[in-house]
């Protein structure tokens, strides 16, 4: 199974890519599949403006950034929380497709530097992820205070904790993909 982790923050000093780096390395290490890293700090998508169908003459970013989500069999994204939501550069790739994103399997986990994880961003998030049709994964994987639970290289301070969450996460994710595959 091929499994597109987006990277959703593009702050300087960002600590959620921690945990789309964990997630790369454990889906790979466990043999789940393949990992294709999404990193929208890696793009400079303009503004939203337009969905890519409706474009003219869509820069090659925009074709290569719909190519992946396209061809992975399930979605994993990683976002912070600012401020109860999600990231303008998150709701910008969201509106940018449409047939993409279209009964695609997408898992969510959320990140913050307080106690609670990112938990108020899933409703608004998973309100927009709904509305263009995806098959949203009924599992969440919330991380609190992000900066202490994960080094910079995406390794966890207490793996067997992290493992254990981890696993019941993915293998949700994997089961809706096989879904998705079968139905």
């Amino acid at each position: 199974m091929n499994i597109a982790i987006i990277s959703s923050s593009v702050r300087i000093g960002r600590n959620s890519h921690r945990v789309a780096r964990f997630f790369q390395q454990y889906i790979e290490e466990k043999g789940y599949g393949t990992v294709d890293l999404v990193d929208l700090y890696q793009y400079n998508f303009p503004l939203f403006d337009e969905r890519l169908r409706l474009m003219k003459d869509p820069s090659p970013d925009v074709i290569e950034f719909a190519a992946r989500i396209k061809n992975a069999d399930g979605v994993l994204i990683v976002t912070p929380e600012y401020n109860g939501g999600y990231p303008a550069s998150l709701k910008n790739v969201i509106d940018l497709l449409y047939p993409e994103w279209k009964r695609k399997p997408v898992a969510i986990a959320t990140v913050s530097a307080g106690p609670f994880g990112g938990a108020q961003v899933m409703t608004s998030l998973v309100f927009s992820l709904w509305k263009i049709g995806v098959l949203m994964v009924p599992a969440m994987y919330a991380v609190p205070q992000v900066q202490d639970a994960y080094k910079e290289n995406g390794e966890p301070t207490d793996k067997e904790a992290t493992e254990k969450r981890a696993k019941v996460f993915i293998e949700e994710l994997l089961w809706c993909i096989r879904a998705a595959k079968n139905a």
